[in-house]
């Protein structure tokens, strides 16, 4: 395995009572790129994601991460090994402030998660790491602000700040400009590009945009299987990317030049 890859899957397959949603997929991911996973919807982009995290089981093939095999690791081991996921949904608590919700993700590293008897004070030393986390993600000034009033774009944000607060090497981000504005899109992509530095990002991606300004490389997805891979001015030109776009994708695959 070349030292350049940080994670690979070979024949990687998920059936379901007989329908395969993630077909016999190779998979190559290199250290440091900005690795965007795209397809129609249903294409199984978000059970690839789910196979790689450890909440469903293969039916097939294996997964390897910096040459250790971990197909069939548990959840949280996967998460130790700093393979860390940020979801669909912003998932953060709405009634801490963005401030909090940093220091409650830090605490996880220092094992003290669950030491709710301990006074606050003993918090403090993770408040500066927090404060410079939320400076990463243009939160700073949000930081004492109730999560629940911040818009959905900062949300994200906030989001992204909690997930760099795990310290992660590899960061799977499931479609982090979903629902946003062109303004909020447009931040939380200069983001990304900010906090990819030192990282390996694997994203599951709509917005060819997007895709186009940040990706280093592309797969694409059709029926659970790769149809092609590449750079972003090799996979846009290919036949069956814009077949399986109906359409859709010649004019949102040009667009995005």
């Amino acid at each position: 395995m070349p030292a350049e890859t940080i994670l690979e899957t070979r024949g990687l397959t998920k059936e379901f009572k007989g329908f395969v949603a993630v077909n016999n997929v190779d998979l190559k991911v290199r250290r440091g790129d900005i690795h965007a996973l795209i397809g129609p919807n249903g294409a199984g982009k978000t059970t690839f994601f789910n196979l790689l995290t450890k909440f469903l089981p293969p039916t097939r093939g294996t997964i390897t991460y910096q040459g250790n095999d971990i197909t069939s690791e548990r959840p949280a081991q996967t998460a130790r090994r700093g393979i860390v996921r940020s979801f669909q949904i912003s998932a953060v608590f709405p009634h801490l402030t963005a401030l909090e919700n940093v220091r409650a993700a830090l605490q996880r590293n220092l094992g003290t998660s669950f030491h709710f008897w301990k006074p606050e004070r003993t918090l403090y030393p993770l408040h500066a790491r927090a404060l410079e986390l939320l400076e990463t993600v243009d939160l700073q000034d949000f930081a004492h602000e109730l999560t629940v009033n911040l818009p959905y774009g900062r949300k994200r944000a906030l989001e992204l700040a909690t997930t760099m607060a795990l310290e992660p090497e590899l960061m799977l981000l499931d479609e982090p400009t979903q629902g946003m504005g062109h303004e909020d899109v447009h931040r939380v992509t200069e983001l990304i590009k900010k906090v990819s530095l030192g990282r390996t990002i694997l994203m599951v991606e709509h917005n060819m945009n997007v895709v186009s300004s940040i990706a280093d490389r592309i797969t694409v997805l059709q029926r659970g299987a790769v149809i092609a891979d590449g750079p972003y001015a090799e996979v846009s030109k290919n036949p069956q990317v814009i077949e399986a776009y109906m359409g859709t994708a010649d004019a949102a695959l040009q667009g995005a030049h």
